[in-house]
């Protein structure tokens, strides 16, 4: 028998194989100073595109205020215990109203954070007998989620609602032999492309096939549809969503998350959310700075607009200069470039030591081997010089990427950095 530790010493995992020269640099990043457009890394002020603060409300003053004076009020621990014990105050039911109507839904039930509460969700509502069908990409949280499904499940290619149309045939199939049903999941936004699900397409093979609708909508609330309501107001099938899923951790700048539907789902998930029934209410000051800013996205839709302002004049001036940003119909703007992990690691190093441009690299396993993904993450806070320096400084290292500079010497940084 082999010790069960035996395996880390040799495979790290994909990500973790490149630790020993990734860690603190391009993994696990320290930033310094208030969360802005504009911070600092390693020493650097950096055009910083990593921070999800969609409408610039982490350092809001009025933000700012609530927060500290909530935890100057009751403490960063207060409630203490879980909801259905010793956790519950009318702060929270009140938070819980106030985003039921913002989203349009009958009932809200607040969640500890977004990761938990996905995988809880899922697993509350389906039993063995019931089918799940799921986008391909959908996120790590919902993957994990259908993971703990002991019953069958089957994935749809992603944003392909002929695929999805096969698939429930299958899952109609077995549902019907089990006496179970079908649960239908995927997002409002997808984080990585920055396309919206097709959820309007979606919703109509409810004409077809009986199944319940799951929409993360992490990206889409706050940043789409005229109120800020998400993905599905934008689409106008909101009503159509079953179970409407978003965090804080986007447009509200905080952590946590909620879960809307009609009444009678919400009573059913506050009894049976393992995640939310065996842990730790949310805390006080994460709530009452949720209601303010909750009021501020329905007051101030000039947040919204900026964000959309910035975020369309990033897109343009990288088309403009060339660049693939996929099929992107939201704020999130990727760019995609091809090559190897050793070449993406030199090239972002060169877009931080030279250009002071800080962006999110992602490589395989999250994208196919030989695709190299930066993405950036615009704001209501970044401006017109903050994307002229961008766009500038992706095109000179672009040039170098497919001249072979980064190809050349790539290698040697690895195993340079490796001593």
């Amino acid at each position: 028998m082999k010790d069960l530790f035996e395996k880390f010493k040799n495979d790290k995992g994909p990500l973790g194989n490149y630790a020993d020269v990734a860690e603190g640099y391009f993994v696990f990043p320290v930033f310094e100073g208030p969360i802005s457009n504009r911070m600092k890394f390693n020493g650097k002020e950096m055009v910083t595109w990593s921070i999800n603060n969609y409408l610039g409300l982490a350092n809001h003053p009025e933000v700012r205020k609530t927060d500290a004076e909530s935890a100057a009020k009751w403490g960063m621990a207060y409630p203490m215990g879980a909801r259905a014990m010793s956790g519950q105050t009318e702060k929270h039911a009140q938070l819980e109203r106030e985003l039921a109507d913002f989203v349009k839904k009958e009932s809200a039930y607040l969640l500890n954070f977004g990761y938990q509460g996905n995988v809880s969700i899922i697993d509350s509502l389906v039993t063995k007998d019931d089918v799940i069908v799921y986008d391909s990409d959908s996120h790590a949280s919902i993957i994990d989620g259908c993971r703990l499904h002991q019953g069958k499940r089957f994935t749809f290619q992603h944003n392909d609602v002929e695929s999805l149309d096969k698939m429930l045939e299958r899952a109609t199939k077995v549902a019907e032999k089990n006496g179970g049903g079908i649960l239908v999941i995927t997002e409002g936004v997808f984080g990585m492309r920055g396309e919206q699900g097709k959820l309007k397409e979606i919703v109509a093979l409810k004409d077809k096939y009986n199944f319940r609708l799951l929409v993360d909508d992490a990206h889409g609330f706050g940043t789409l549809g005229e109120t800020g309501a998400g993905a599905g107001e934008a689409q106008g099938v909101q009503d159509d969503i079953d179970i409407y899923f978003a965090t804080f951790a986007k447009s509200m700048a905080g952590f946590g998350a909620f879960v809307a539907g009609d009444k009678d789902l919400i009573q059913y998930l506050k009894y049976n959310m393992r995640s939310q029934v065996f842990a730790k209410s949310l805390t006080m000051p994460m709530v009452e700075g949720a209601l303010k800013r909750l009021e501020l996205l329905r007051q101030s839709p000039e947040l919204k607009n900026k964000l959309w302002s910035v975020a369309t004049a990033l897109q343009k001036g990288l088309r403009d200069a060339g660049f693939d940003l996929g099929s992107t119909d939201t704020v999130i703007t990727p760019v995609y470039l091809k090559g190897s992990v050793p070449e993406a690691m030199v090239m972002v190093k060169d877009l931080r030591e030279k250009y002071n441009v800080f962006t999110s690299i992602v490589i395989y396993p999250v994208i196919p081997k030989g695709m190299i993904l930066l993405r950036l993450i615009p704001t209501a806070v970044h401006t017109q010089e903050d994307i002229d320096i961008t766009v500038k400084a992706f095109s000179a290292i672009r040039e170098k990427l497919e001249s072979g500079v980064y190809k050349r010497i790539g290698e040697e940084f690895i195993k340079k950095m490796r001593g």
